[in-house]
Order: C-alpha cells, then structure tokens, then sequence
C-alpha cells in the first residue's frame, strides 16, 4: 500500500472548472484527492474521474474515489473512501484487496472501531461543523466528539464537515491527522491561494499540538 498524508485532504464535488482547481489545490498544498461526483451517470463519472487521477499521478499523491467500489477498481485508483450507507466495510476490503486504501466516514466510537476491524486504513470523521452538501438529520459532533473519537483509536482520522481556514486548527489540536475540505477550496475565488492558506494553518497547528505533547 502506498504512503498517504490526510492533513490537506481535497474531497471534489461537480463544477465546471473542476480540472483547473483540482490542479490549483495540488499546487497549494493538497495531499490527497477524493474523487467524488453525485449527479452525473457512470460514463462522466469515468470519463472525469480518469482526468483527475491523472492530475493526481503527475503529481505524485493518492487517488481516491468515494463509495463506488466498482469504479474505484476500474479507474485503479489508490483506494476507496464508504459512508456507513455503503457497502459493507469488510466486503468492500476483500474487492478492493489489502493494497488500496480504504477510508470509513464515522461519527462515533462505535462505528470508529467496526471500520477498523473491517480493514479500514484511516477515518474519515464527522461532520464535525456542519455542512450543507450533505442531507443529514443529525446535527455535527462538534469538535468533542472529534477529539473522543481520536483518542478511542489507533489511526489517521481526517476531520470532515463544514473545514474552514478558521477552524481546521481546531480539528488538528483535537487530534485529526488531516482536514477534508470541498467549499473551502472549490468554491474560493482562487483555489491555489485558499489551499495555501489551509496548508499553513494545519503545519501551524501540528507545531502547536506537538509542542502541548
């Protein structure tokens, strides 16, 4: 399995200059892509998704695809990145093989653990401040339930849900090893700059954590 760095962590959404901004963020900073697309149909979702890869392989940080299994392997990316609605995390391990990587969202202990023992490689957690591209009747965990989560495991966790330049630092002093940001970066006027910016807050933020250690 290749290494991966979750601190600026770029999770796409559909939007016309995609392509140019995923480059940008690379650019500023990310570290790792998650390709995921909920409104075009499998033939744009590959035809894209093979695009961004690319991007990606230039630039020598991991691909990942959200929730489809089945394109994650034909795209070959890096990985997988499941929502506890999903496939099934141990059955999702045994497709994708123990080379990729696969990345679980969780929002409690309970669910932290079961993705661990299904095989998952780090946790994507949340939503910790709330988010408007997902539908979600439950309200954020907030920054504690991040830092129980956190310390109740062994793994990389990446915070998700509503990051912001304000309050990624927030996540980091909690304990995530990395931020994941859609509307921070896609939607700035300018996508380099804004990860830049990210980037610095989390590098300040892991110097702040380590010296409290």
């Amino acid at each position: 399995m290749r290494a991966f760095d979750l601190s600026v962590y770029l999770l796409t959404h559909p939007v016309d200059d995609l392509l140019d901004r995923v480059r940008d963020s690379i650019a500023g900073g990310a570290t790792l892509i998650q390709y995921r697309d909920k409104v075009h149909g499998d033939r744009e979702f590959l035809d894209t998704g093979r695009r961004v890869r690319d991007i990606a392989r230039a630039a020598s940080i991991p691909f990942i695809v959200n929730d489809r299994v089945d394109l994650a392997l034909a795209l070959d990316a890096d990985g997988v990145h499941l929502g506890q609605e999903d496939i099934e995390a141990g059955r999702a391990r045994a497709l994708i093989g123990p080379d990729r990587i696969l990345g679980i969202s969780t929002s409690s202990v309970d669910e932290a653990r079961r993705a661990i023992a299904a095989g998952a490689n780090y946790l994507g957690v949340g939503d910790v401040f709330g988010t408007a591209t997902k539908n979600k009747e439950e309200g954020p965990i907030g920054v504690e339930g991040l830092r129980e989560i956190a310390r109740a495991v062994a793994i990389h966790i990446v915070a998700i849900g509503g990051v912001t330049l304000e309050n990624a630092p927030l996540a980091i002093r909690a304990g995530a090893s990395g931020v994941s940001v859609i509307s921070a970066i896609l939607f700035a006027p300018d996508s380099r700059t804004a990860t830049e910016g990210l980037a610095r807050a989390v590098r300040t933020a892991f110097a702040e954590r380590a010296c409290r250690q």
